[in-house]
């Protein structure tokens, strides 16, 4: 699989099958928020805490804020979708 962005980057095989997990169809519930946090490092984006859960990410000028799940450390099926969105904004394909 490739990933294509606007900047290199070096992605793991783990990485590469969390990026699969976020595209996959139908959306899963199961995806650790720590491994989605390792894409968004690997992929390049700028992360920055906000208050409470929240965590804001940017990527080639594409800005959005993700609450961290709590108590579960599974993101839920709506989150994913969000991230799919912003990754698709920010230019990443898979």
């Amino acid at each position: 699989m490739v990933l294509i962005i606007s900047t290199i980057t070096t992605v793991n095989s783990k990485q590469e099958k969390v990026f699969e997990a976020v595209f996959k169809k139908p959306t899963p519930s199961n995806i650790p928020w720590s491994d989605i946090e390792k894409l968004f490092e690997a992929l390049g984006c700028e992360l920055s805490e906000g208050s409470g859960s929240r965590l804001r990410v940017k990527l080639n000028s594409v800005r959005a804020v993700f609450h961290r799940p709590h108590p579960s450390p599974y993101t839920d099926r709506g989150a994913v979708e969000s991230v799919k969105r912003f990754l698709q904004n920010a230019g990443a394909k898979r």
